[in-house]
């Protein structure tokens, strides 16, 4: 076995530095877990699903460095994303005498990832804790950056904090297990990175996007790669969204809207972002930013990796509704990640006719 030190992108912000590991085998490589905080216990946060996969082999990579290592399993689904689920994690932390230098390990997707470290970030105001995203969408987005939420019934992820991990570990032998649905959800979150940073990237995509379907090793780890870093760089000028942070969430403002309008858990996150990318790059083709090509070749991108490109069917009042209600919004006035140019975004305000222009264009018929 391999134990030499995996090859890292590195966050850092005024405030952290940590790296992200991203490799084949990472669960039973020592290198992967050497360096992490000391501590006597250490809580792994996970579903039952992830959990019967991957949970007895972290434990026992984990079980060198630790005295006693739990496992707390919470409900899958973003349904579950909720201060239910978030206390069974303090009732184990609290029911096993966990202190504050307590590490906690976030094994799963997005979801596990985003409620661990809420929950680390709360516990005695604050214990380590590492993310071992076993999702592409965790892998290349969720896991990096360190927002932490819950969802609430009246906003996505409204609820929640910045708080770094000590370190994102990223096997991507766990891809082997991920449904194909969920595969093409984390493609999403690739897809973006390229036309709101990088156009070269964006064209690698375009031609190996059946290589990423295929699950090619090769390519995973580039792709996976090349989003963290992208990522990294961004979190690192703007660690808590003030300006530049805002473009990672090209395709979310409509994405969330999906997501809370058709009921948390109908339409996946990543499935929800790719057609909100869908509607915003039409949104920038409608107000002349780029041009109605570029909106097309980006949903025909978007359509090729297995994902929705027609928004679901509600009323044009209730999408603006919603989308109100987005945190990027100001004294009422949505704010939209739109594309200047490809591979640049920035973000704006546009009239709502124009809005409910490009979702009448783009939606089922009711």
């Amino acid at each position: 076995m391999n134990d030499a030190p995996p090859s890292a992108v590195t966050v850092a912000t005024p405030h952290s530095r940590y790296d992200i590991l991203i490799d084949s085998g990472l669960l039973s490589q020592a290198s992967a877990w050497a360096g992490l905080p000391a501590a006597t216990q250490a809580v792994i946060v996970s579903n039952p699903t992830v959990d019967a996969l991957y949970g007895d082999a972290l434990q026992q990579a984990l079980t060198p460095h630790y005295g006693q290592v739990g496992r707390v399993l919470l409900p899958d689904g973003e349904q579950h994303k909720s201060w239910t689920s978030l206390n069974l994690i303090f009732d184990h932390l609290l029911g096993q005498g966990c202190d504050r230098k307590t590490v906690l390990f976030a094994l799963g997707g997005g979801v596990v990832g985003d409620m661990a470290g809420f929950a680390a970030a709360t516990f005695m105001r604050g214990v380590p804790f590492v993310q071992v995203p076993t999702t592409l969408l965790a892998q290349v987005d969720s896991s990096v950056g360190g927002k932490t939420a819950i969802n609430h019934p009246l906003g996505k992820n409204m609820i929640g904090a910045f708080y770094q991990p000590e370190r994102v570990v990223c096997d991507l032998a766990t891809l082997d297990t991920l449904p194909e649905r969920e595969l093409c959800a984390g493609l999403a979150e690739v897809i973006k990175y390229g036309p709101i940073a990088d156009m070269a990237f964006f064209e690698w995509i375009e031609g190996h996007l059946p290589a990423l379907l295929q699950r090619d090793k090769a390519a995973l780890a580039h792709a996976v790669r090349r989003s963290c870093e992208i990522k990294a760089e961004v979190v690192g000028q703007d660690e808590r969204e003030s300006g530049l942070r805002a473009i990672l969430n090209f395709g979310h403002t409509f994405g969330h809207a999906i997501e809370l309008g058709m009921g948390y858990g109908q339409w996946l996150h990543g499935e929800a972002v790719a057609c909100g990318m869908v509607l915003a790059a039409a949104l920038s083709a409608e107000l002349g930013m780029v041009s109605t090509g570029f909106a097309q070749r980006l949903s025909r991108l978007i359509e090729r990796a297995g994902l929705p490109v027609v928004a679901p069917a509600m009323e044009g009042a209730r999408w603006l509704e919603l989308m109100r209600g987005d945190k990027k919004a100001e004294g009422g006035e949505i704010r939209f990640v739109l594309l200047g140019a490809p591979g640049r975004a920035t973000v704006r305000a546009a009239p709502d006719a124009a809005v409910l222009r490009v979702i009448a264009q783009h939606s089922a018929r009711a």
